[in-house]
Parts: structure tokens; sequence; C-alpha cells
């Protein structure tokens, strides 16, 4: 009975089906490949930048002598650079306040401006795409030595000058263009505040340099109007609804989340450019002679990561403000 069992065992375990392999979901799948994807910057992260940041946290911590026979060697002093920086030098507390306040009046006139031309871009009209390349073209200047002309703001200083554009009556052609618009006698007549005032005659002084720095977020607007469903805003006009209620009620709410994400990279794009007010100083340290500066280059580092710590509160700010009025679609699945 025993060797009968063992026989019949034997043929149902070759008659049995074979076992399915197993296979990934979908989701597990997308991970994956989201990981290979960024596999090469995970791993130029670790081997180059993870030391360079822990050195840098380490230097600031440290007094670095340089040897005369070359090389150096660093001795622990604390929080000394810390308490230079803060306690002492007061030219990097009024540059660091100073720098924040004209960054933060900058970033909602970058996204402002360039979500009205995201909106008017998306409209169908001819030369759509020539109009889409001409106020992208900033950003592929930006680069090497248009960025270096940038940074050193030559057409900026030009135009500041007295002489200007000589049009033969001896002003500026930029000053006249200012006053023909009289901005702001048109707002003080208005009996708006002086300090909004000002924040509009400053934004149209510097239009230049937000135009040019609108070109990414234009972009990633543009990408989000585009992945609205016309279905939806054909509703709206059946419905009834104005140009202003489609806006606020539809097109708003399903680009907020292209808010955000225009929010955080405008911080960090404005706290790091080249031609940054604090940025600018912290580099020129290196090269101060003050005695009572325990360490040039420690200094720095020590300025470096304070700013970059202002930084990541002000970030963490904005998107956490922003973040309470971004309105995600639920899709079935």
């Amino acid at each position: 009975m025993t060797g009968e069992a063992n026989l019949q065992n034997t043929r149902s375990s070759k008659n049995a089906a074979p076992k399915k392999r197993k296979i990934a979901s979908l989701n597990k799948r997308k991970a994956r490949a989201g990981w290979l994807f960024v596999l090469p910057f995970v791993i130029g992260f670790v081997c180059v930048y993870l030391p360079i940041i822990v050195q840098s946290v380490w230097y600031s911590f440290n007094k670095i002598i340089i040897l005369t026979g070359g090389g150096f060697e660093t001795e622990f002093i604390g929080f000394d650079n810390y308490s230079y920086a803060l306690l002492e030098d007061a030219n990097f507390n009024e540059t660091l306040v100073t720098g924040i306040g004209e960054i933060i009046f900058d970033i909602p006139a970058i996204i402002l401006f360039s979500l009205f031309m995201a909106i008017l871009l998306n409209q169908k009209m001819v030369g759509r795409a020539a109009f889409r390349a001409i106020f992208f073209l900033p950003v592929v200047l930006s680069t090497g030595i248009m960025e270096t002309i940038e940074a050193q703001n030559i057409l900026g200083s030009y135009l500041d000058e007295s002489a200007g554009i000589d049009d033969g009556s001896g002003s500026s052609a930029a000053t006249e263009i200012v006053s023909a618009m009289d901005v702001q006698n048109l707002f003080s007549n208005m009996k708006i505040g002086q300090d909004l005032v000002e924040y509009v005659v400053e934004i149209i002084n510097n239009i230049y340099d937000i135009v040019n720095r609108s070109g990414v977020q234009m972009l990633i607007f543009l990408a989000g109007l585009q992945s609205i469903s016309p279905a939806i805003y054909e509703a709206c006009k059946i419905d009834g609804a104005t140009g202003w209620e489609t806006f606020w009620k539809i097109t708003f709410p399903m680009i907020s989340p292209m808010i955000l994400v225009n929010a955080v990279y405008t911080v960090i794009d404005a706290f790091t450019r080249e031609n940054n007010t604090v940025m600018s100083y912290i580099s020129g340290i290196k090269t101060g002679t003050s005695a009572n500066m325990p360490d040039a280059d420690g200094v720095a580092a020590a300025m470096s990561w304070m700013y970059f710590l202002i930084v990541m509160l002000i970030l963490a700010a904005v998107a956490g403000i922003i973040s309470l009025f971004v309105f995600y679609q639920r899709r079935d699945d």
C-alpha cells in the first residue's frame, strides 16, 4: 500500500501544473524604473558631494592654517566662526537681511509674470511656438559668457549712468520711458499705500531680470495648463461661466500643484544665483584681511551654512503655506 501511494504521489506531482512566476505590479516596476533613473545622481552625490558637504561643515568649526611648505592643517575652535559672523561682522547681517528681503519680493513677481505669460501663450494664435521660444530664449542664453555678463549687470550699469542712451537731449532713453509711464504718480493718485507703490515701481524697473528668470516657470505652467481636459472648459462654457469665473474655479485650482513646484524652484534659483548679494559677499570674505577675523575660510563656511539653514526655513515656510491651497485631482484607479 505504501509503494502504491508513493507511485500515485509521484504521478500527481508530474501532472501538476507548473508554478506561475510572480510578476511585479505596475507600480513596483515604475518605482524600480524611477530608482534606476536617479541612480547616477545618487552615486554621484554619495561619492562626490557628500564628502564635500561633510568637509565644509568641519571647516566651519575650525581655523584653517596654511603651512609654509604647502598644504594646511585645522585647529578646532568651536562656534567662534559663527559668533564672528553673527556678532562681529555687521556687514554680513545687513547684507543677509537686505538680500533676503529683495529676493522674497522678487519671487511673487516672477511666479505671477510666468503664470500670466503661460496663460497667454496657451491660447490658440498664429506663431504660438515662436512666442514660446522667444520667452524661453533668456534661459538658454543665461549660460557661459552670457551668465557672466548678466552677473556683472553691464547693461543695467550702462542704463543707470547719467549719459545713458544719448538721444541728443542729454537724457537717458530708459529714464524717459519710466517718466512717460509715470507709474508712481498713477498709483499715488489712486490712494494706494506707499509700500505697495514702491514695490510696483521696483518690479517695473527690474522687469528685465524678472523676464530673464521666468522661462522655466513659464514652461512648467504651460505643461500644467495643457494637462487640463478641454471637456472641463466646454462644460463651463455650456453652463454660462465667464472667463474670469473659469479661471478662478477651474484653471487656478488645477494648476495649483504647478504653483507649488514653481515656488520651490524659484526660491532655490533666487538664493543660489551668481549675482545674489549674499553669495557674492560670502565669496568675498575669503579675501578679507580683518585682523579680528578668526579665519577667512572658516568664517565663509560658517556663513554659508547659516545662509543654507535660512534658505531651508524659508523654503519650508513657502512650501507649507502653498500646500494648504493646493488642489490634487483624484483619478479613478
